[in-house]
């Protein structure tokens, strides 16, 4: 198994501005408004995965729908402009009810940060799954009768047991505070988050001897969280990097 230092001093060399311009991180490294940021931060979330180079030039063509002025574009609430946008398994009709909710959401309340805040302190000391699980609802109580697989991908339900890698991703942006992180939200700390699991993180984390659970599931997030805490108890995520980065990079060199 990797030693502690060996693993803190991957994090040391990947946790830097330079991992910023090849992920959907970048998206909320352009905006200073909180509102901005967090909307942002979610979007993009939203669209992660699948080819890392093409969900970014489609997360660019979608902020620049939004004149890149998210907040204001987002409760004016005319979303016409996303008519023809899709990326994979979304299309717009799935994308448009998802912008009708996050609209609702910020012309009734302070938006995603009360949204979240709210959840997660009604949940304190319950399962980390059933915080998330009252996010999820709030845009699943909203969405059309006829939503399909494309609205439903965006927002998994924690329910069924997966890894809920972007919305772990998305909460480690808004809480952690470092290079890359912005760490605008204060309702958590970081020793509150999950890692967010995908393939890199899981196969590395697996050959340093850090994970077991051979499925890329919530068990397996648990399961890695909980032995990164043994390293850094306040702040298990910061080995995020860690692990994607330098499995990126061997994936290269094979």
């Amino acid at each position: 198994m990797i030693t502690k230092s060996e693993l803190d001093n991957l994090a040391e060399k990947y946790e830097n501005k330079n991992f910023i311009k090849n992920d959907p991180v970048q998206f909320i490294h352009r905006y200073k408004n909180k509102q901005d940021i967090e909307l942002v931060g979610f979007i993009s979330s939203l669209f992660a995965y699948g080819n890392r180079k093409m969900f970014i030039l489609k997360l660019n063509d979608l902020f620049s729908r939004t004149d890149n002025d998210v907040i204001n574009y987002i409760k004016n609430g005319d979303f016409s402009n996303l008519k023809g946008f899709e990326y994979r398994f979304s299309k717009d009709y799935d994308i448009i009810p998802m912008f009708d909710i996050l609209h609702t959401l910020y012309i009734q309340s302070k938006g995603l940060e009360e949204l979240f805040s709210y959840s997660f302190t009604e949940d304190r000391g319950e399962k980390y799954d059933s915080f998330l699980d009252k996010v999820v609802e709030y845009f699943y109580a909203r969405a059309p009768k006829d939503a399909g697989q494309g609205f439903y991908h965006m927002i998994p339900n924690p329910k069924k047991g997966g890894a809920m890698k972007r919305m772990n991703m998305f909460l480690r942006w808004m809480v952690r505070k470092s290079p890359v992180d912005v760490g605008i939200w204060n309702f958590m700390t970081p020793a509150d988050l999950y890692i967010p699991l995908d393939v890199h993180v899981a196969r590395q984390s697996r050959e340093m001897g850090l994970l077991t659970r051979k499925s890329n599931d919530y068990q397996a997030v648990r399961e890695l969280t909980f032995k990164l805490k043994d390293f850094c108890f306040d702040d298990p995520t910061k080995y995020d990097f860690a692990m994607f980065a330098f499995g990126v990079e061997l994936s290269k060199v094979k």
